[in-house]
């Protein structure tokens, strides 16, 4: 399934039905009056975040949905019918935005929350609504009132505990791969992830979820490169990975690229607790180790070392991030195991 998190969307709600004009008319009865019903309402457009999508490819075949008008009103009175809703469902995170891209709607972060985009017109009062003791045979009705129509933006920002930063070919493909089931393009040419990926890793007796995002070169934050286009899923992490490439000749200066790149796009990223760690140590010797986490830890404070390609110290970075994400976010995997066993077996 290709990837999309940027979607341009039309909608429009449904219009009102108009009331109805209309006198009773049955024979042996003289004075039937006014008995026009009022039209019905217009269907709206909502929005709901949904289980199962990681990705708005669906709005790529799609990008118009009008709710149905409300049916008008008949004699007898005699409601007009309500017009139907229409759901957009997306995915967890999903942010929904005005036309200019900048004012936000709503923030979909949690599963089942929805919200109106654009509300039915209200249906107009029939010529039974106007009836009173001085105007007991009115002629007229109201029509219903339009739907709203506009453009929004949606917006996904995934749904991760950890994300990963660093520049193309650090390593944070390998390290995706290394400690999940997530099979990213792994290649040694930059670039080689060309959009997200996420993926579920475990560490002791629990899980969470870690997202890997492009690298991110000098100038991103300018459009250089893939630019900063998804920094925007990492915003919603509670740490951020940031691995720097041990066998690089210029490891102080890639370290401090990417601490100017997140400082330079904002959103909260700078202040977000940060794991450093000199990663491909397995190309190393032991002196080398040494000498360049030393100098590392002099701009960056705390340095783990690691190899994704041989799993050395892959264990003491992942609890180190779990020991940064709050209890509420990790998923026990003690508890899952045992509901399975507790749970009949079923064909």
């Amino acid at each position: 399934m290709k990837f999309l998190d940027l979607a341009k969307v039309y909608i429009r709600s449904g219009g009102g039905g108009a009331g109805s004009v209309s006198f009773r008319r049955e024979k042996y009865i003289e004075y039937g009056g006014p008995d026009g019903g009022d039209g019905g309402n217009g269907g709206s457009v909502w929005a709901e975040a949904v289980d199962g999508l990681n990705t708005l490819i669906d709005f790529r075949y799609q990008q118009h949905f009008f709710a149905r008008s409300g049916q008008h009103g008949m004699g007898s009175q005699k409601t007009g019918a309500t017009g139907d809703d229409i759901v957009l469902r997306v995915p967890v995170g999903t942010e929904i935005l005005e036309e200019d891209g900048e004012t936000l709607i709503a923030d979909l972060s949690t599963l089942g929350e929805r919200v109106c985009l654009a509300q039915g017109g209200n249906g107009g009062w029939g010529n039974l609504r106007f009836k009173s003791s001085t105007n007991q045979a009115p002629r007229r009705a109201n029509p219903g009132q339009p739907g709203v129509e506009r453009t929004i933006w949606l917006r996904l920002k995934l749904i991760a505990d950890v994300g990963l930063l660093g520049l193309p070919n650090a390593g944070k493909s390998t390290f995706l791969a290394a400690t999940s089931n997530a099979r990213p393009k792994v290649a040694d040419y930059p670039f080689t992830t060309l959009h997200p990926n996420l993926g579920v890793v475990g560490v002791d007796d629990v899980e969470f979820v870690v997202a890997d995002i492009p690298g991110l070169i000098e100038g991103a934050s300018e459009g250089r490169g893939l630019g900063d286009l998804f920094l925007g899923h990492v915003e919603r992490c509670a740490a951020l990975l940031h691995l720097v490439d041990g066998t690089s000749g210029t490891l102080l200066e890639d370290h401090r690229t990417i601490l100017q790149e997140i400082e330079a796009y904002g959103e909260g990223l700078s202040d977000k607790p940060r794991v450093t760690v000199l990663n491909k140590i397995d190309a190393l010797d032991d002196e080398e180790r040494a000498f360049l986490k030393e100098e590392l830890e002099a701009v960056a404070g705390p340095v783990h070392l690691m190899s994704g390609v041989s799993g050395e110290g892959l264990t003491d970075v992942l609890r180190t991030l779990r020991d940064l994400i709050d209890e509420t976010r990790l998923r026990r995997r003690a508890e899952a195991d045992g509901a399975d066993e507790d749970t009949p077996w079923q064909p």
